[in-house]
């Protein structure tokens, strides 16, 4: 048996060799008012300006950067930046599944004073309603739920937009969308590099960093991520701990969310993305699960809080999503449903009962 230390050596020899992995920005490159666009929960006003037209339409399989100008305003005074601005996404991006595409921000080769909250944000997507308001308002939240369990997820901050096409000289109504951190600046603040590579089995991640994030998964809903193809996944490298650390995105097709649009793969067999199925890997003593089981019942308030007391969510998905927390929770709760859901016989070149297409030979 190799020992803990071992093994921490050889995951960080292994980290150094691998051909496909990304570094990031240095956390001294980041600067002292990067975070500040992510401290505040105030919602925040903001207009492009420009083509909109053109953007907006650039939905092919490679859309190219245009040249736009961002508005923020802020206590009566308006601040102006320079950006570049893509279609971003695949579900989303496409025009037969979305009206309106998410999109991606690109300061890079633009200077941003160091006083703006955008300063050190190198790239920012914007996500943006594809079927109403609700459901982005309710995927909104449900980033603000994983960020209560760890400091490694996704920043997330409320915004009202409006497009404003200077060649039609048109401005749309002020729209809720929401605004994610840049998986560089992620990386940075954790004190971590990306990895790019995939084919990676899920037991190399750090246990509690999994479990904690495939029971959320199992919470909220969702069975559209892969650690072995980093779908809707990205994977940390600590430099400091050396262990892996999976951080979840995207969550338009998770049961908590019910957007109109969601189904659940047809190879889950599973009726509709309320359905709940656990996806982590098999385990032979469910008790190693109790620590991240404890933290999620000692978060129950706040999670519950998180979405009661939310101005922007109607009450009919209020009771909604109490009533499938509630469901959660009664499962933790009793031995015998609690062993039924975390417990199931492993199949072959599978994780836990989901077999991965295309892993066979890994």
């Amino acid at each position: 048996m190799f020992s803990d230390n071992f093994m921490k050596m050889l995951l960080a020899a292994i980290i150094f060799l691998l051909p496909s992995e990304s570094y990031g920005l240095q956390a001294d490159q980041l600067s002292a008012e990067n975070s500040g666009l992510f401290d505040s929960e105030e919602v925040l006003d903001i207009r492009l300006e420009g083509d909109i037209e053109t953007v907006l339409n650039d939905r092919g399989d490679d859309p190219s950067y245009h040249l736009v100008k961002l508005h923020v305003e802020t206590k009566g005074a308006e601040e102006s930046l320079d950006l570049r601005v893509r279609v971003r996404g695949n579900f989303r991006r496409l025009k037969k599944n979305c009206d309106s595409p998410p999109l991606k921000f690109n300061f890079k080769k633009h200077e941003v004073p160091k006083t703006s909250r955008f300063a050190g944000q190198p790239e920012l997507k914007l996500v943006v309603p594809c079927k109403g308001e609700p459901y982005v308002l309710r995927e909104y939240l449900t980033y603000k739920l994983y960020n209560l369990f760890t400091e490694y997820s996704f920043n997330v901050r409320l915004v009202k937009f409006t497009y404003d096409d200077t060649d039609s000289d048109e401005e749309t109504n002020p729209t809720y969308g929401f605004l994610i951190e840049d998986k560089e600046t992620l990386a940075a603040r954790s004190g971590a590099s990306l990895i790019e590579r995939m084919n990676n089995r899920p037991e190399i991640v750090d246990r509690d960093a999994f479990f904690r994030m495939s029971v959320f998964a199992y919470m909220i809903g969702n069975t559209d991520w892969s650690i072995q193809y980093l779908h809707n996944i990205e994977l940390l490298f600590l430099t400091d701990e050396m262990v892996y650390v999976s951080v979840p995105y995207d969550f338009d097709l998770v049961g908590l969310v019910s957007s109109p649009y969601a189904r659940p793969s047809p190879a889950l067999n599973l009726r509709s993305v309320r359905e709940r199925v656990y996806r982590g890997y098999c385990l032979d003593d469910l008790s190693v699960l109790n620590s991240t089981f404890a933290q999620f019942k000692e978060l129950k308030p706040d999670i519950y809080r998180m979405i009661t007391e939310n101005t922007l969510v109607d009450e009919g998905y209020k009771e909604f999503a109490t009533d499938y927390l509630d469901d959660f929770y009664a499962t933790l709760d009793d031995d015998k449903d609690r062993k039924k859901a975390f417990s199931y016989p492993c199949k072959k070149n599978g994780t836990g009962n989901v077999v991965i297409s295309g892993m066979q030979d890994n």
